[in-house]
């Protein structure tokens, strides 16, 4: 039998259930997204022999969690800049071929996965050079089901070409689109 993986054993932080993830260290992830975005290049940067796959990989690994803490925080001021200029989207609704029509798009998806009362875990993330890939549900904090699930895959070039491909499969059991309540609470 195969022995099962904690996906999260070399990251900095755990988003594979709720309550894992201290207010201090949310708060540093959240400045650590921010300086990632600020090395994002205007062009997707080479792979290289000094910018290759291994690094770029440990750049995705080190990204993750701030990612997850910036969905579970509603803050879409960053999930908006995570994203490549020509960004390409795939998903149900889609395609979507630049960053502005797929933020669009994803914005009543944050603010039905992030509203207060539902916290959002990722049990299963892996990771191969530019690829990351993975599996989230959506618990409402209360009744404890699950309002929406799905899964990802990120092409993204490191923190120099941030996240340039995505493809998304998600399944909302409640709400598809969101309020305007929620949408002015994740454009705050």
């Amino acid at each position: 039998m195969t022995k099962q993986t904690n996906y999260y054993n070399n990251l900095s932080a755990d988003y594979s259930q709720p309550g894992l993830v201290s207010n201090e260290l949310a708060v540093k992830l959240l400045g650590d997204a921010k300086s990632f975005i600020s090395l994002c290049e205007e062009n997707l940067p080479e792979i290289t022999p000094e910018y290759g796959l291994a690094h770029i990989e440990q750049e995705n690994k080190q990204w993750w969690p701030t990612h997850c803490e910036a969905l579970r925080q509603g803050r879409g001021d960053i999930l908006a800049l995570e994203y490549a200029k020509n960004l390409v989207c795939f998903c149900a609704d889609g395609p979507f071929y630049d960053r502005i029509a797929a933020i669009n798009r994803e914005v009543h998806w944050w603010a039905i996965l992030s509203q207060p009362g539902v916290t959002m875990i990722w049990p299963i993330v892996m990771f191969n050079g530019e690829v990351v890939y993975s599996e989230w549900n959506c618990i409402d904090d209360v009744t404890k089901e699950i309002i929406a699930q799905g899964n990802q895959t990120f092409l993204r070039r490191g923190h120099r070409g941030a996240c340039y491909l995505k493809s998304e499969q998600l399944n909302f059991s409640r709400n598809v689109y969101a309020s305007d309540e929620l949408l002015y609470w994740i454009r705050r």
